[in-house]
């Protein structure tokens, strides 16, 4: 089961580094850019930030999967709420998360000359609040797999990893 997990996980990766080689980055301008940079901000600067998780209803996946390179996996959108509600929100120190704007790159994912999906990376800082200022306490780098059904962007894969 777990060799299973890690399979599903390279094989991810691989994709992840094939469409980035298949299609060009979009342009800073683009709309897919601009759609998934405020798609972004939903999910961590309204959810993770500011602990109101009612976007993720409509934003993250059913089946999402979150591979983290210090807390480990998390399956499905309600294990991920969860786990934001306990360690994000309801601690007595709560973090924040700051995106390193000029970082961030979006790769469009086709099938058939039709967009299904896009791949969004990026650097972002974590701080802690301590003494009224806030303190750095971790980089790390971010692969996301939007996916475009039904005309909704879907979080569905997210590569939280490099984290120091």
């Amino acid at each position: 089961m777990k060799y299973n997990k890690v399979i599903r996980a390279l094989l991810l990766l691989s994709v992840v580094m094939l469409a980035t080689l298949a299609k060009g980055q979009e342009s800073r301008t683009s709309e897919l850019y601009r759609t998934l940079k405020a798609r972004d901000s939903l999910v961590f600067e309204v959810g993770f930030n500011r602990c109101n998780l009612s976007p993720y209803d409509t934003l993250i996946s059913e089946d999402l999967e979150f591979y983290h390179d210090k807390a480990g996996p998390s399956y499905g959108k309600a294990a991920f709420i969860a786990s934001v509600q306990k360690n994000i929100c309801s601690g007595e120190v709560k973090p924040k998360r700051e995106l390193v704007d000029s970082s961030l790159k979006v790769f469009p994912l086709y099938s058939k000359n039709v967009l299904y999906g896009a791949i969004q990376e990026g650097v972002h800082l974590f701080y802690i609040k301590e003494s009224n200022s806030w303190k750095h306490t971790a980089t790390a780098a971010f692969t996301h797999v939007w996916i475009l059904n039904e005309g909704r962007w879907r979080l569905k894969r997210v590569l939280s990893y490099d984290h120091h």
